[in-house]
């Protein structure tokens, strides 16, 4: 069985998460793919952040859809780091990529990315949102989808295949093996997020989860000899 390990907004547990700084590190840890989140800026750039608010993760306070790139560009987003976008990421490293975008606007954003730099092999789209997905599935044929839970309901495994999601990613803490063996004989890769411990590792390995989502290069490493 492949059991892949994705850096989580890049390695957000050693590095200013979001940053070029941390997916190079992921790239260099050996993370066989690289996750991030997407917001559009006040003049429709494609920023690489998760919250929509700037105030956790750099020196700065107020939305993101309220600042325009340059001021973005301003910002210290950790270590110096300033706000990257997406296609930067792009040129920085080689590594597969999970995008995560948070609405349809973000999707039609990415889309023309997608389809000017030829990405339905290399990036994989995430959200929360049902509609979401759906979007960026129309726009750019073929793209790899992901629906994304934290809380669900008995329906979460419908809701991925109505949108046509390929993968489910659920929260480690709440993920039971029932819903796993649901969601692949649905025909559903299942990741398991954030898992950082070995513990949740070891969950992650006794479920059969395809994939897992960390904070850390350790689990990749550990990851390949847990049972």
């Amino acid at each position: 069985m492949t059991f892949l390990t994705i850096g989580h907004r890049g390695v957000m547990g050693v590095e200013p998460e979001n940053t070029l700084r941390s997916f190079v590190r992921a790239q260099e840890a050996g993370m066989d793919a690289v996750e991030l989140d997407l917001h559009l800026s006040k003049d429709g750039a494609l920023v690489v952040m998760h919250d929509a608010e700037v105030d956790r993760t750099t020196d700065g306070s107020g939305a993101i859809a309220d600042r325009t790139l340059a001021e973005l560009r301003e910002l210290d987003a950790g270590k110096g780091e300033r706000v990257p976008v997406f296609e930067e990421v792009l040129d920085a490293v080689r590594s597969p990529l999970q995008a995560e975008i948070k609405d349809v606007a973000a999707a039609r954003a990415l889309a023309e990315v997608m389809h000017r730099r030829g990405l339905a092999e290399r990036v994989e789209v995430s959200s929360f949102h049902d509609e979401a997905v759906a979007e960026i599935a129309s726009l750019v044929p073929g793209v790899r989808t992901v629906l994304i839970a934290s809380r669900w309901e008995a329906d979460v495994v419908d809701r991925a295949t109505a949108v046509g999601a390929a993968s489910l990613a659920l929260n480690i803490r709440r993920l039971t093996l029932e819903v796993v063996e649901r969601a692949h004989a649905e025909g559903l890769r299942v990741i398991g997020w954030v898992v950082n411990t070995q513990d949740q590792l070891r969950l992650a390995r006794a479920f059969e989860l395809d994939a897992v989502t960390t904070d850390f290069p350790e689990i990749r490493r550990t990851g390949r000899f847990t049972a």
